[in-house]
């Protein structure tokens, strides 16, 4: 096919639910997309809420040594160098009083807490497990972080970049409009997957991160396509100039996308991307 030169400066990706597929790979005619994308003159970044050391080895296989944003913004690094950038965390204290008011609301919550740094790990509250789902199948590099604790207080042994939390009757929805009617004066709640609601420092968001790091290589908003699946993506296509949205994303986010395409397991940013290519 003759490539005109890319309409973007910047492709902003989700990975999980987005770039990903179901069995944590990213299929061979993304990746050429996204190589025929940047030799017509658009730099790809992950944006992502996974922080760094869930995020490693995934821009390992993806060969990926640019900036990525991690930790649902609160994270810049550079692969490239494994260098953290930048790393805002949670404040302990002020995560202690937003769970206190979130469960004089709802009741008792289970939480984990993301530990901050390069190799932060999961350190996994009483009653908190991962879901499991018999038709996921794990990347083979997939790193082994989390850890359980005792109690609650061990959750706050070290620097945090986020909570994770669940309910045993709300929904995620229902668990993340409670958390901010509650608390909002302290944290953010989003959801960013099946079973997975967060609380992070108030104000971060994914379009924090990707601003700082469309500065750092030149790019700017207007400049920018995204794509995205979950309510925290919301932020980051909001701010680009052409939000996507996966086939089968949450209801907020396709209500802000500007397009639809195809979901993960079946090329979707590699279809738009293809488009765009051709002019």
């Amino acid at each position: 096919m003759t490539v005109s030169r890319f309409p973007y400066q910047l492709i902003a990706t989700d990975l999980d639910g987005t770039l990903l597929r179901g069995d944590q790979t990213i299929s061979e005619r993304t990746r050429a997309a996204l190589a025929a994308a940047g030799t017509a003159g658009a730099a790809h970044i992950v944006a992502t809420g996974r922080t760094v050391a869930w995020t490693r080895h995934i821009l390992d296989d993806l060969g990926y040594t640019g900036l990525a944003v991690c930790g649902q913004g609160g994270q810049l690094y550079h692969a490239g160098e494994d260098r953290l950038l930048t790393s805002v965390t949670l404040d302990r204290a002020v995560a202690r009083r937003a769970l206190e008011a979130l469960e004089q609301r709802v009741g008792p919550v289970v939480v984990a807490a993301s530990l901050d740094g390069l190799d932060g790990g999961i350190a996994m509250g009483p009653g908190f497990a991962w879901r499991q789902d018999p038709e996921s199948v794990p990347h083979p590099n997939a790193p082994d972080l989390s850890r359980p604790v005792a109690d609650r207080e061990g959750l706050w042994a070290a620097p945090i970049s986020k909570l994770y939390l669940r309910h045993p009757e709300l929904s995620d929805d229902q668990l993340a409009a409670a958390g901010t009617e509650a608390a909002g004066a302290y944290a953010a709640f989003v959801v960013s997957g099946e079973d997975l609601v967060e609380m992070l420092p108030l104000g971060l968001t994914k379009a924090t991160g990707l601003s700082l790091a469309a500065r750092r290589l030149g790019a700017t908003a207007a400049g920018t396509i995204a794509f995205g699946d979950m309510p925290n993506d919301i932020p980051m296509l909001s701010w680009a100039a052409h939000g996507v949205a996966m086939a089968g994303a949450h209801p907020h986010l396709l209500a802000v996308a500007d397009e639809v395409t195809a979901g993960n397991d079946a090329e979707g940013i590699a279809k738009v991307l293809e488009r765009l290519l051709l002019g």
